[in-house]
């Protein structure tokens, strides 16, 4: 029972992270690094010229979006695949010997 209690807490409190900002700050600017710099380095030199282009954009911020959410996505899926890997192989080998 006492492990229920721990995983609802749990639940609680990541919940109350995701939404968090958005109750307290509805009225902040949830913009992402790139644009926020863009702005920063436009504010102090209007002139300045980015030294390259990126090869392909996106047809629309739904697709980059998209692509960004998958990078995640796929990023996260490799990092714990081989953690439970490595749980595994460790589990595997203390049942072995004991």
């Amino acid at each position: 029972m006492k492990l229920v209690w721990k995983n609802v807490i749990l639940g609680i409190l990541v919940i109350g992270l995701a939404f968090g900002p958005l109750v307290f700050a509805h009225n902040a600017k949830f913009a992402g690094a790139d644009d926020q710099a863009g702005e920063a380095i436009s504010t102090i030199d209007a002139n300045y010229q980015p030294w390259f282009k990126p090869l392909w954009e996106p047809p629309s911020g739904e697709i980059e979006s998209f692509l960004f959410a998958l990078q995640a996505a796929l990023g996260s899926g490799m990092v714990f695949y081989y953690l439970g890997y490595v749980k595994g192989k460790h589990t595997a080998t203390k049942t072995k010997k004991g």
